[in-house]
């Protein structure tokens, strides 16, 4: 879950783009839209979600090991941690 209200925010915007996403979906299966162009907008949709999901996870990753709370963590730490999320980025593409 986004932690702070911004990011509850940008995931709102997200989740009502990809809802959008799938709209135009379900019409273009409706209208019998050529198969390339529905298969276009199901890559849209599954990058979308698959973006919506990077941004939960980073910020459940820095909210878990990076918390506002806590004593900072070591530099190493903080670079494993950054070197963690862009791994789990590349991934989710």
């Amino acid at each position: 879950m986004p932690y702070s209200t911004q990011e509850k925010k940008q995931a709102l915007v997200r989740v009502r783009r990809i809802g959008g996403q799938l709209d135009a979906l379900a019409q273009a299966l409706e209208q019998e839209a050529d198969c390339g162009a529905v298969l276009q907008q199901i890559a849209a949709i599954r990058g979308a979600v698959n973006g919506l999901m990077g941004e939960v996870l980073e910020s459940h990753l820095r909210a878990s090991f990076m918390p506002p709370t806590a004593k900072p963590i070591s530099p190493a730490d903080a670079a494993a941690l950054e070197q963690t999320i862009a791994l789990l980025r590349t991934y989710l593409k």
